[in-house]
């Protein structure tokens, strides 16, 4: 779409220049003069709005004045591994992947090479005065959220489950994202979702925490309170659910309580998106009868920006008398200080940043940072009878597996487009061009069958280029022309779940798609079609209707066999005309065969290793997908098992005798216990980004030293999550829809995981000394500074994650155990260091009841410290903090 949004420089400058207000506009109104303070320049502008005016600033699509040169705005922007949904990018591995990385120094850098990376894209629209979402300055990035299970779809967002981790490495996000200039920000950081947010999808609009106060300040609130105080974030998203009864957008506690009286929050809240319309939409939450009242509510309550369309409804509250102008300037004011630290109303010569050239974006210098976030990440489970390293003059290595040759897969979700991507097959071939490397799906992820993708026998025409002609409308009949056309070369799957538009300048509801091509077949055979969309579609081949579905079924769609003849061309046409508000649309082409595991392993019987590349991917657990498999619902997970028809291929590869090794692509932990007898070796390898073929196949060839950590809990079982219930008034919740903490994660865990937190393995070993401490009792708000000592005492060179963990003595409600400090180490072989690791004074602050927050504990702790959670990896001492 094309717009007048030139925000910076002379563009901005032309754009106010052209503008008229009352026939003569003069580009000197004070909120116009970088010299005078922004609270100034905030007034003067507030005082030339009117109401309707003031209300359009308010929410994400924020509407122009084009009387005051100010044009239209969208603050909605996405970060989380890269910058998402506008183009190329730099695709870093998922969240969760970088938190195995246990290195918050390196997590800074990324950051900065993705701010630098929003600043160069954003100037790029400015210069080609293209505008819209996705373009801004505004991230709602990171997602702090506490992932306490892993049936969570959007866990895979997060930095896993523990809150001190996710503290730090949220830190280093937000200050990578906003910068250090003394005016500007450089970009915002959001932290989301505030708070206690953490799945199921399904009923996150409906749902209803309550979970006790000391689980709400141990474990749920303390990275947004670092954040705020700590991290000067400049923006934070309140959730969907409730909490204690009231929406998050409209929690008096979470908002106004807690947020902005006891941590002086004075930045902006934005709410999910379309998160208000929960407050009177039926089947939500329900807690306002009409759309003024529950705008006039969440303004009131703080939540100064609406992703959606509801607060259009202010000026019927400002009407009724349920709000006033006064009381939304409040609100407004928070906003616009967001535009002018942004620097979006000053010439570019005042603010850094201006002259970041497009050429940076997806550059040299990132690809590498993201290889090496990626190797950084992988995370060695398992490694019997030293599998690992493979070596690299082996002549016939099996890979097996459908995330083997698999690239969207280690995309993750909210995520960027790369300019390439290196798959898990990709790198192994590059690895050891020499040897034999043999492909094999074996099956798919889910279910018994083996799906060989012929996306690539797709033309645009007979005689046009590779892939698929996708056509938008912003009209539901396929009228007139489209807005926007594009060659699909990667296989068709759009979505505008979560507020995401299937393309640039397309419409989020009343659209149509047609979706056309010419099939030119290998084969003579079968080939079967795989559509889906919402509301419905109709599929054509060879001028003939072969498919057309309405309503519920057509969401999971159907599968099409065709029989064709190899060589011949076979025109295509599918279209889908958007009734609803939510709309996924899918088309896939493959050859289908039944898996048949007797037949491989008897092709590799003589293979001298197997790599099995298996798990889950961002199909199988995300935000709010419809997913037709065993164990899943919506986004979410009903099981932690690995899928049976992955479970029974690998059974299957055992019997070959050849060693294999199990690269497990994922963005959660799973029970893997009863499959432990079929691999030799297991690299979690997480959804690492473009670069992760290439450091899958370092660690698997030994290039590269491992030494990612477990952000999360392997579990044996789900019964280790299920066993405890919790009565919250006059219901009882057991498992996933269970907040309380008691028995999960490692800091309340008793049982044995399968793998704890802090777990990952090195082909090097190391050793720790004793800490010793100058003193044994601790007075003041003053850290606790130890000095570890660790030995390389390997051959080899390697890293170490140091873990230092604090046990409160003596307090059955306590955690088990608590992570406060860690670092990551590189030692030579035989090297020893000494590692300091300093403890803050919060790590001896425990819920108080009687002041409502966390509070300084005296008496007896233990430190634990080692390269793992597990006690029998720790070292210990005592300490004593006294008044």
């Amino acid at each position: 779409m094309k717009n007048i949004f030139y925000s910076m420089g002379a563009f901005l400058i032309t754009v106010v220049m052209a503008c008229t207000h009352k026939g003569n506009e003069k580009n000197d109104h004070p909120f116009r003069n970088p010299d005078l303070p922004v609270e100034e320049r905030i007034d003067n502008l507030i005082g030339m709005l009117n109401l309707e005016e003031k209300v359009g600033l308010m929410m994400n699509s924020s509407k122009p004045v084009p009387r005051l040169g100010i044009p239209a705005y969208d603050w909605w922007n996405e970060a989380l591994h890269g910058v998402a949904r506008s183009g190329k990018a730099t695709v870093f591995p998922q969240a969760i992947g970088m938190a195995a990385t246990w290195d918050e120094e390196n997590h800074l850098k990324t950051f900065e090479i993705i701010s630098d990376e929003a600043r160069a894209k954003y100037n790029e629209a400015v210069r080609q005065e293209e505008r819209g979402r996705y373009y801004g300055l505004s991230f709602w990035t990171p997602n702090i959220n506490i992932f306490r299970d892993p049936r969570w779809g959007r866990g895979q967002e997060t930095y896993g489950e523990d809150p001190y981790l996710t503290t730090r490495l949220g830190l280093a996000a937000v200050k990578g994202l906003q910068g250090d200039d003394d005016r500007y920000f450089k970009t915002h950081a959001c932290a989301k979702h505030y708070a206690v947010h953490s799945g199921p999808e399904w009923n996150r609009h409906s749902y209803n925490a309550v979970i006790s106060d000391r689980d709400l300040w141990e474990t749920y609130l303390p990275a947004f309170k670092a954040l705020v105080q700590e991290g000067n974030v400049q923006e934070v998203m309140c959730a969907y659910n409730a909490f204690e009864g009231q929406p998050c957008c409209g929690s008096d506690r979470l908002m106004m309580d807690i947020l902005r009286n006891k941590w002086g929050f004075e930045g902006m809240v934005v709410s999910d998106c379309w998160a208000i319309d929960d407050f009177f939409k039926k089947g939500h939450h329900e807690s306002h009868d009409t759309p003024a009242e529950a705008v006039a509510n969440a303004v009131l309550t703080s939540t100064d920006l609406e992703c959606g369309q509801s607060y259009e409804h202010l000026l019927a509250s400002v009407k009724e008398g349920l709000i006033t102008e006064e009381q939304i300037d409040v609100s407004l004011r928070r906003i616009l200080r967001g535009w002018f630290e942004l620097g979006m109303f000053d010439p570019a010569d005042r603010v850094p940043w201006s002259q970041l050239s497009y050429d940076i974006v997806a550059s040299d210098k990132h690809r590498q940072q993201a290889l090496d976030v990626a190797r950084q990440s992988m995370t060695l489970l398992k490694n019997d009878n030293q599998t690992l390293p493979l070596g690299k003059k082996l002549k016939r290595i099996a890979v097996v597996g459908a995330n083997a040759a698999d690239s969207m897969m280690l995309w993750g979700n909210y995520n960027g487009t790369p300019t390439s991507t290196v798959t898990i097959l990709e790198g192994i071939r590059e690895k050891v061009p020499n040897a034999e490397v043999i492909y094999e799906k074996g099956s798919d992820l889910v279910d018994p069958w083996v799906r060989h993708s012929l996306y690539e026998s797709f033309f645009t025409s007979k005689d046009g280029e590779q892939g698929l002609k996708v056509e938008f409308y912003n009209n539901n009949m396929l009228e007139g022309k489209p807005v926007r056309t594009l060659t699909n070369r990667l296989g068709i799957e759009y979505s505008n779940r979560g507020g995401t538009a299937l393309a640039q300048d397309v419409n989020l509801e009343n659209t149509s798609t047609r979706i056309s091509g010419v099939f030119v077949a290998p084969y003579t055979g079968e080939v079967v079609f795989k559509a889906n969309a919402n509301d419905g579609y109709v599929l054509n081949f060879d001028g003939k209707e072969i498919g057309k579905m309405e309503g519920r079924q057509a969401v999971r769609g159907a599968e099409y066999a065709v029989q064709v003849e190899k060589g011949k061309a076979y025109p295509m046409v599918f279209e889908h005309r958007q009734k609803g508000s939510i709309l996924t649309m899918g088309f896939a082409v493959f050859k289908k065969e039944k898996a048949d595991f007797t037949d491989l392993t008897e092709r590799l019987k003589d293979v001298d290793a197997i790599v099995y590349a298996g798990g889950l991917s961002p199909q199988l657990e995300g935000e709010e997908m419809f997913v037709d498999a065993e164990g899943f619902k919506g986004g979410d997970r009903t099981s932690i098992d690995l899928p049976k028809v992955q479970r029974d291929l690998l059974a299957a590869l055992r019997q070959t005798g050849r060693p294999v090794v199990f690269v497990l692509c994922t963005g959660s932990s799973l029970t893997l216990e009863q499959d432990e007898k079929n691999y030799d070796a297991l690299l979690c390898a997480w959804y690492g980004g473009e670069e992760a073929g290439t450091a899958v196949a370092d660690v698997l060839f030994g290039d590269y030293n491992p030494a990612g950590r477990l952000p999360v809990t392997f579990y044996r079982t789900l019964a280790q999550l299920d066993g405890a219930l919790t009565q919250t008034g006059d219901e009882t919740r057991q498992g996933f829809e269970n907040y309380d903490m008691q028995g999960r994660t490692y800091r309340y865990m008793k049982d044995t995981p399968l793998y704890p937190f802090g777990h990952g393995l090195s082909y090097a070993t190391f050793s720790y000394g004793d800490v010793q401490l100058a003193q044994s009792t601790f007075k003041g708000d003053s850290p606790v500074q130890l000095s570890i000592p660790v030995t390389n005492t390997s051959k080899i060179d390697g890293e170490e994650v140091v873990q230092v963990y604090v046990t409160r003595n003596n307090d059955a409600l306590a955690p088990v155990k608590s992570l406060r400090g860690f670092a990551r180490v590189s030692l030579k072989a035989g090297q020893t260091k000494t590692v300091d690791v300093a403890i803050s004074p919060e790590a001896f602050h425990f819920y108080e009841e009687s002041a409502d927050a966390l509070q300084r504990k005296v008496g007896a702790y233990t430190i634990l410290y080692g390269g793992t959670s597990a006690d029998m990896g720790l070292k210990t001492l005592t300490l004593k903090i006294a008044d």
